[in-house]
Order: C-alpha cells, then structure tokens, then sequence
C-alpha cells in the first residue's frame, strides 16, 4: 500500500491510501467511508488487503471535510472543518480522486472496469456519484442510506437556523460533533442534485446492495428500497449484523467477524464476476 495526498475541495488535503496489484488489467475498486468515519477505521485495512489479495486494487481516502487531519489520522482533531462538511464537498472530493487515480495510475489498472464501494452515508455518495459518472462500471454499498432528506429532523431546523450549529455525539470518542447549517442550506440548496432515489432511478450499472438485519443506525427498509430502486441490482442480507458489520475499532487484523466477512467476500465476487 502507497500513501498520496492530493487536493481537495477548499484546497483542504485529501489523504489517499492506493494497493495496486501486479495486474495491470485489475479493476480498482475506490473506497467511500461514512458519516463520522475515515479511511482508517476499524477493519479497512484488513479490508483493502483482501481485495488486492483476491485481484482488486484498492483505494481508500479521507474525505477533505471529515476531520481527520493528515498528522493525525486516527482521530477526528479537527472538529471544525468536520462542521464545514457537506454532500456537495464530498462528491467533489470523489471526482477528484477518480481524475487522479485515471491520470496517475490509469497504466496500472483497467480504467474501464473503476468500480465504487461505499459505506452508510459513503454509500449515498457512491450511488449519486455513479449515477452520473459514466466511468464507474459497478457499485457495492454496505449499509447505505437511501435518502439524505428523511434524515433531518424538520422541527428542529429553525433553532438549527438560530444557533448555527448542532452537535452529534460521537459515543465511541465521547467528543460532540458540531454540524454548522450550512450542512442544511447545501442539501437544499442541491435538492435535487443529492436525491439518492433519482440517483437510484437512473442506475443502470450492476449494484450490490449489502445490509444488516441487526442494523440499528440505518434500517433495512433502507437497502431494500435502494435494491426495489435499482433496475440492476442484487440485495444481500447479512443475519445478525450491525451497521458495521460487528466490527470495532480499533481492530488488530485477527478474527474478523462472520457477518464482516460474508459482506467482504460476496463484495469481493461481485467485483470479480
């Protein structure tokens, strides 16, 4: 695995982890992670390790806006640029990944076989990207949302308004997430252009819509609207899993959930078929 840096949107970093593998004719399968994620979560590690060992290369990235920073990228240090995240930023930091990994590494892998995978909100971002993006040949999401609007909780929009900002407790680090409304203003000020159900009505591609049934963060009913959405897609149900798939963090790479790897390896196949 190589480390790159790139540009992102506001000329906030991008921090990239690319796993090419030997075969110039491999398909690369980028990485989405979700909301209060990053690329170094948990299993994802474990996870692009697997792909490049089963033929995949694999590229996993932090979101410019997702508060991780390049000198700490364990821990969200930078809560106030999390504030200034929205969908719009982060769709342009995916196209931006893709233009760089096409012009930098396109001799190194199948630029026609550029695949998504996306996780929870990385999962919306994947559907509305790959809707629009004639590049992206396949999609994979595990336990993504299936609508951004439904999420916001109306009657609470105008004290949003008033004070500026909201704040999401993140239970793991204990720390309060501030969300500034502009995060609000972006979506519907995009309405449009972030609707996952058009996104999903215009998919065409092969999808493999991946859900828990333990899911408590995004329901089910999510990924099997996505699936009855998608004209091409599959719906693979995991027994017994959380929105993670039972995974931690941190993880140390030995014994990774059932529910883990039955996601990975149907994703892994999906990819490959």
């Amino acid at each position: 695995m190589e480390v790159f840096q790139i540009e992102g949107h506001s000329s906030l970093a991008i921090d990239i982890d690319l796993s090419l593998c030997d075969d110039v004719k491999s398909p690369l399968v980028i990485f989405c992670h979700g909301f209060k994620g990053f690329k170094d979560w948990g299993p994802f590690n474990y996870v692009a390790s697997e792909f490049c060992n089963n033929g995949l290369s694999f590229l996993k990235f932090n979101f410019s806006h997702n508060g991780v920073s390049s000198d700490d990228l364990l821990n969200f240090s930078d809560l106030e640029i999390f504030g200034q995240n929205n969908f719009t930023k982060e769709l342009y930091d995916l196209d931006k990944v893709i233009d760089w990994a096409i012009s930098k590494f396109g001799a190194q892998f199948d630029t026609n076989k550029i695949y998504l995978l996306g996780h929870s909100r990385g999962g919306g971002i994947s559907l509305l990207h790959g809707s629009n993006d004639s590049r992206i040949k396949k999609i994979v999401s595990w336990a993504s949302v299936c609508d951004y609007k439904s999420r916001f909780d109306i009657d609470k929009i105008d004290l949003w308004k008033e004070r500026g900002v909201v704040y999401v407790f993140n239970s793991r680090t204990n720390q309060q997430m501030p969300l500034y409304y502009q995060f609000y203003l972006d979506f519907i000020n995009n309405e449009d252009k972030l609707s996952i159900s058009d996104a999903a009505l215009k998919l065409n591609i092969p999808c493999l819509v991946v859900h828990g049934d333990q899911d408590t963060t995004v329901k089910m009913e999510e990924g099997l609207k996505l699936h009855d959405r998608i004209s091409n897609s599959e719906f693979l149900k995991i027994k017994n899993s959380d929105h993670v798939f039972n995974s931690k963090h941190p993880f140390d790479g030995q014994n990774p959930s059932v529910q883990l790897l039955q996601a990975l390896n149907n994703s892994i196949l999906f990819f490959k078929k």
